[in-house]
């Protein structure tokens, strides 16, 4: 069965979203970035959701993060909870 580790920032706006996103693009910390502006208690580990299976996260996640490159900040992604950026850390398919 596949495995993937991600992380990730959660925020209210897409606005935000690739505010931030450009911000790690350009070197900013991401598990920083995502203690300081992440809505989701997952912050605390710097976005850190460990590793889970296929249908474990939502659905968008899933599509995400069973396809993304491993590595490469991915979003905006809007779920139910808002606006996501996704990083993929590892993948076992």
């Amino acid at each position: 069965m596949p495995k993937a580790s991600a992380r990730h920032i959660l925020v209210a706006s897409e606005d935000k979203c690739n505010e931030l996103k450009k911000a790690i693009e350009d070197g900013a910390d991401f598990a920083k970035v995502a203690k300081e502006n992440s809505t989701c208690p997952s912050s605390r580990q710097g976005g850190d959701l460990g590793t889970f299976g296929p249908g474990q996260m939502v659905k968008e996640f899933d599509t995400v993060v069973f396809s993304a490159p491993v590595n490469v900040v991915q979003g905006p992604v809007k779920t139910q909870f808002g606006y996501h950026l996704l990083e993929v850390t590892s993948r076992q398919d």
